[in-house]
């Protein structure tokens, strides 16, 4: 049967069967045009409606989706596309420069070949384009656009997504992420590629009348960027006393195997232990069901790995190497994994507590965290007489905050509770290969103290309270659950809750709205952040519940923190049970709405 015909029968909005039947011919290649006509013709209703009901949209984290064909699929045409509107935009942006830009790639399926694509579409626009000849971390692409003058990059990941993902985010000049309003209108841009006929290649006469070049990026940008980096070390003398500090590390089959061991190397550790088995490059992460530091599942190997060889810390990255998992070996000589907020409150901690002692730290220096961040940190932040700012979740809003205060305060430290951290103002982005560095330097200083990064943790919760934070993740897949989430989200405002569990709502931040109400009074105050779908619920006892719609994954996220005040060591297990009895009573109350 002809799939143009059986299209029509198809029981789908007849605008949805518009823009599939746009894929049924030219310019979109035969084996694309074959594979819509199989999804039409076995009547994959959801299949296509999810593959074609919108366009990939830049979230927190750029482009990202499920690789496929379809306008809300990754493929030759979306990246295409996407590349030609960031041209476009640099083009009007930049019209008497010649425009520079960097780009690199992780291990994922397809991620080689999109970032040939994308050098071959700036440089059909007239680019000078520095392309890394092999994979990369994320962090060193911040870094190559600052380190190069470029104005501009990509890096070709999904981060932690599943295999069945690739993602592509957009950078600045400045070496962070896009954001307003360059994000607005990049997007405005891409949205006016209406026929893939208008992407440029870097083929023919006209592409290199243009002036535009492919230049590769080797070893030259790796040693530059160890060198930049080895200059932040805090304690050095304390590496060299503690250098035997044994340690595992694992790339889940990502980038981070092309950098982090030998930083640890040249940081001064000589008992790096690295899981063999994760250590190659595989975008179907063949060991793991999920190639996320966050899951203790992606850790297993490296745990097994720790306990052969007596290792104090475990660490491993993701695939673009942004965020960093923690395991640390315990007094009873098991192994605990650390989540995000107690990693990025030790390495707070220390940064800022060892600054001090060497009396480094500024009147100007600040430390930045996300709205669904610890607010232990900023408790941390406020012992040592360094301001915290809080931005919204994503990380390339600490990037934008960065450049913002770049030449009238200083930036130390920083991060979120989705495991990325940045020390030190090298990149834009959250770096896994300088925190995996800062993490291995502040295990060999409290070692040389006499206590572990279990000590330590207990201690910050002795001095400033016991934070005790957990994220819930509902997973609603396709448009369906698009539609769900939004519903929830809505049912939530339209709502609102005024008690969580036993525990009476003080106050109401819509960051949507923009409005923060406090409920004893009805006095509404603005919020003084950009708008997003974030809704906040802060208690009487200080206690918080953020619910987001995830920017890069089909979910809907719930990030309950609460607070306990732990006057003694030995009290340290009934708080840690009553506040989980808390978070429970707490999350019941708001999933029951």
């Amino acid at each position: 049967m002809d799939a143009g015909k059986a299209l029509e029968r198809l029981d789908l909005p007849p605008s949805l069967k518009e823009r599939i039947r746009e894929w049924l011919a030219q310019p979109f290649d035969r084996e694309t045009i074959a594979e819509v006509e199989n999804m039409i013709l076995e009547e994959q209703l959801t299949e296509l409606t999810d593959a074609f009901y919108k366009d990939l949209e830049f979230g927190t984290g750029g482009l990202r989706g499920i690789l496929g064909v379809g306008t809300n699929r990754m493929n030759t045409y979306t990246v295409g596309r996407a590349t030609q509107g960031l041209s476009n935009y640099l083009l009007k942006t930049y019209p008497n420069e010649q425009i520079k830009v960097a780009i690199a790639f992780d291990s994922r399926n397809q991620s080689v070949e999109f970032s040939e694509l994308i050098a071959s579409v700036f440089a059909g626009n007239g680019f000078t384009v520095y392309r890394f000849e092999e994979l990369r971390p994320t962090p060193q692409l911040s870094f190559a656009i600052r380190h190069l003058g470029c104005h501009s990059g990509v890096m070709i990941t999904a981060s932690h997504n599943p295999k069945e993902y690739n993602g592509y985010k957009a950078y600045w000049k400045d070496g962070g992420q896009l954001v307003a309003p360059h994000d607005r209108g990049v997007i405005a841009e891409v949205q006016a590629i209406s026929d893939p006929a208008m992407v440029k290649t870097f083929s023919g006469s006209a592409a290199h009348a243009a002036g535009g070049e492919i230049l590769g990026l080797g070893s030259e940008l790796d040693e530059a960027y160890f060198k930049a980096v080895l200059k932040q070390a805090i304690r050095p003398e304390v590496v060299r006393q503690e250098k035997d500090l044994r340690m595992v590390y694992s790339s889940i089959h990502g980038t981070g195997i092309t950098l982090v061991p030998e930083l640890l190397k040249r940081w001064g550790f000589e008992e790096v232990y690295v899981v063999d088995s994760q250590a190659r490059p595989d975008g179907t992460f063949p060991t793991v069901v999920y190639p996320n530091p966050e899951e203790a599942e992606a850790m297993t190997l490296a745990l097994e790995e720790a306990r052969k060889v007596d290792a104090e810390l475990v660490m491993a990255t993701d695939p673009d190497a942004d965020r960093v998992g923690l395991a640390i070996r315990t007094a009873t000589g098991g192994y605990t994994l650390l989540n995000g907020n107690q990693i990025g409150s030790l390495l707070v901690d220390y940064v800022l507590s060892s600054m001090s002692e060497k009396h480094l730290l500024r009147p100007d220096d600040y430390v930045v965290t996300t709205i669904v961040t610890t607010r232990l940190i900023s408790d941390i932040a406020a012992s040592y007489g360094v301001s915290c700012w809080e931005v919204l979740t994503g990380f390339k809003y600490i990037g934008e905050l960065m450049t913002a205060q770049e030449g009238q305060a200083r930036f130390v430290v920083g991060g979120e509770e989705s495991y990325g951290y940045l020390i030190g103002d090298l990149v834009r982005d959250k770096d896994a290969v300088i925190s995996c560095a800062f993490i291995a330097e502040m295990a060999a200083w409290h070692k040389s103290q006499g206590r572990s990064l279990q000590d330590a943790l207990l201690g910050l919760y002795l001095r400033h309270g016991f934070y005790k934070e957990r994220l819930v993740s509902l997973t609603k897949k396709g448009k369906s659950g698009a539609d769900e989430i939004e519903a929830m989200m809505a049912k939530l405002r339209s709502g609102p809750v005024y008690d969580l569990g036993d525990v009476a709502v003080a106050r109401i931040n819509d960051f949507l709205s923009g409005e923060s109400r406090e409920l004893a009074n009805d006095r509404v105050s603005e919020i003084d952040l950009p708008r997003s779908n974030v809704l906040q619920f802060e208690t009487v006892e200080g206690d918080v519940l953020s619910i987001r719609p995830s920017g890069t994954e089909p979910k809907i996220k719930f990030y309950c923190s609460v607070k306990g005040r732990l006057e003694e060591a030995a009290d340290f297990d009934e708080w840690s049970r009553q506040l989980d009895e808390k978070i429970d009573s707490m999350m019941k109350a708001v999933l029951e709405q």
